[in-house]
């Protein structure tokens, strides 16, 4: 991709799943890379398996404290930022009736409180650079219906919403856009999932299998390119089809 070489990028949930596939792909573009995670010991090993990182900075996207301080250590690291990669991100599965206020609250948290404190931050730092690039991670689920993950589904549609306001906002210096995966084979997904389940899951997809972390992450760092200077203010969907048909509303 063009425009990525010694651009300063910093990655929340990287230590796994897309997030990691995300640091790969910026590295062999050339790129300086923190990842930020609140995972002390996944944080570790990704650093042993991607010596050429920039840094490594355990933080709780959730804490708006935290986040600030974790801004703090990354001016240490890169003296500034150029791309945001907004990827941190969980789910629990359960059904609407049993989800607990507690609960609702961990994954509103995590999934839209952390997009907010962290975009904020970065967008701070950007603007004062001369611009940038922010990327959230949205969902599928925040543009369908989905069984047994309400809570998931509208963190991911407040995410697709903040996603264009920040955008209007923060032009023409920032570029704000999001990424929706579908179902992507990653260990959250392993975890939450029978492999009878995600069967059921191919069944749904025109392209007949899941996708790939690093098909994300292609994605990813073509928005965050120079190829996409003239784009900002979407959402990208990536899904195999699945939600061409409406296939998602199947159970």
């Amino acid at each position: 991709m063009r425009g990525l070489e010694d651009k300063r990028v910093l990655i929340t949930g990287g230590a796994g799943g897309i997030g990691a596939a995300t640091a790969a792909r910026f590295l062999d573009e050339g790129s300086r890379v923190v990842v930020l995670d609140r995972d002390e010991a996944a944080l570790r090993h990704i650093k042993r398996e991607m010596p050429a990182l920039s840094g490594t900075i355990v933080a709780d996207v959730s804490d708006a404290d935290d986040v600030a301080r974790a801004f703090e250590e990354l001016d240490d690291l890169l003296a500034g930022l150029d791309v945001l990669i907004n990827n941190a991100g969980i789910s629990i599965r359960h059904r609407f009736m049993d989800i607990s206020p507690q609960e609702w609250r961990q994954v509103i948290a995590v999934n839209l409180d952390g997009v907010f404190f962290v975009a904020q931050q970065a967008a701070q730092r950007m603007l004062a650079g001369g611009g940038g690039v922010i990327l959230n991670m949205g969902s599928t689920s925040g543009l369908m219906g989905y069984h047994y993950y309400a809570d998931y589904n509208a963190s991911k549609s407040g995410v697709i919403e903040l996603t264009r306001s920040m955008a209007l906002e923060l032009a023409p210096a920032v570029r704000v856009n999001c990424v929706c995966p579908g179902y992507i084979l990653t260990p959250m997904q392993e975890a939450e999932y029978t492999p009878e389940m995600l069967r059921a899951c191919e069944s749904k997809i025109p392209l007949g299998r899941l996708g790939r972390p690093e098909e994300v992450a292609a994605l990813f760092t073509f928005l965050a390119s120079d190829d996409a200077a003239f784009i900002t203010g979407h959402y990208f969907v990536i899904d195999g089809g699945e939600i061409a048909g409406g296939l998602a509303s199947q159970q």
